[in-house]
């Protein structure tokens, strides 16, 4: 981002043995100072689903927006202030 920090969105669950990926659900977005201690900024979904493929851009205003795939049906847009986190 603009002022240093990183932000990540990411599904944070353990693969499951013997298949490749893993669980697509929930999705979280985490924000860091240094790219070692991550805190969670927002959950974006915690119903069971697939929530997968993200891409996250941070835009001249400041706020980060965030795309997904959302259960295999259609792509989410949500936007963040990472002012407020």
């Amino acid at each position: 981002m603009k002022d240093g920090r990183q932000v990540l969105v990411y599904n944070p669950v353990a693969p499951t043995p013997g298949k490749f990926g893993g669980p697509r659900t929930p999705l979280d977005v985490a924000i860091s100072t240094d790219g070692k201690t991550w805190k969670t900024l927002a959950v974006l979904e915690n119903e069971p689903g697939e929530y997968s493929y993200p891409a996250i851009i941070q835009t001249a205003d400041g706020l980060i927006h965030v795309t997904y795939t959302w259960k295999r049906q259609r792509i989410r847009h949500v936007m963040l202030d990472p002012r407020k986190g």
